[in-house]
């Protein structure tokens, strides 16, 4: 008699346990009812599902960035020698009469430190990369679910304006996020140039004490204002060419 008030059980637990499983989210059984009774219970989930989504697409963003590092180090410490070399010869850091050619700057590092001296920098462009890509597709992520939250569409269907604001979004969240690591891998990656490496911390410290906060920031202004344009072109880009390409894949 008693087994037949618990017929079903196990199924039940099943499901719920499915539901959690599959969703990734734990939502009480008391909660669930009373949401239920709200007419608010997919509502919620939903919510919770692209929160879940969005963080998901961020955290990948955020480890692909490792791997793009180790591309982007060696061509960031040649373009950031070119733009010093003339201000460092000025001011006899460096020994005045070096050809300012992207070849010649290759050529003194391969000589100097070999083929390892193209990632001075490295861990500080990690460091500078990791959270900055988390913020950059997380913000854009987010400013996306905004708007298709406030106009009652999907993500896919927000219209040019909103997908363009939200890739400037991201853009601005990577720049507010990473500018003072990128003024500190730039000071290191300058000044490996005259022999003089250390490591971040020291780096970081040294411009603190000699010269306080603002040349951290120092250019982050036009950097603002170009990133909302160029990064609102990128997502655009992006968003169109893979649905083309999505389209071209389902025929």
């Amino acid at each position: 008699m008693l087994s037949a008030l618990f017929q079903g059980w196990t199924k039940a637990q099943n499901s719920d346990e499915e539901f959690q499983t599959s969703t990734g989210i734990n939502i009480s059984t008391k909660l669930q009812r009373e949401l239920h009774e709200m007419g608010l219970y997919g509502q919620t989930v939903a919510c919770k599902l692209h929160i879940t989504n969005d963080v998901q697409k961020a955290c990948s963003g955020s480890v692909a960035s490792i791997f793009s590092s180790l591309a982007l180090c060696p061509t960031e410490l040649v373009k950031c020698r070119l733009q010093a070399m003339h201000e460092m010869e000025a001011s006899g850091k460096i020994a005045s009469g070096q050809k300012s050619t992207v070849w010649s700057v290759v050529k003194n590092v391969l000589r100097t430190n070999g083929p390892l001296g193209f990632y001075q920098g490295l861990t500080t462009t990690i460091v500078r990369e990791v959270p900055g890509y988390f913020c950059f597709f997380g913000g854009y992520e987010l400013s996306r679910s905004t708007f298709a939250e406030h106009m009652g569409k999907d993500k896919e269907h927000i219209g040019v304006v909103p997908l363009m604001f939200s890739g400037g979004f991201g853009g601005a969240c990577l720049w507010l996020v990473v500018y003072p690591i990128d003024c500190v891998k730039s000071r290191i990656q300058v000044l490996s140039l005259a022999g003089k490496q250390e490591g971040f911390l020291k780096t970081l410290m040294g411009i603190l004490r000699n010269e306080g906060v603002a040349p951290l920031y120092s250019g982050l202004t036009p950097t603002m204002i170009r990133t909302f344009p160029a990064n609102g072109a990128l997502f655009l880009a992006y968003e169109v060419s893979r649905r083309i390409m999505m389209q071209q894949f389902e025929h």
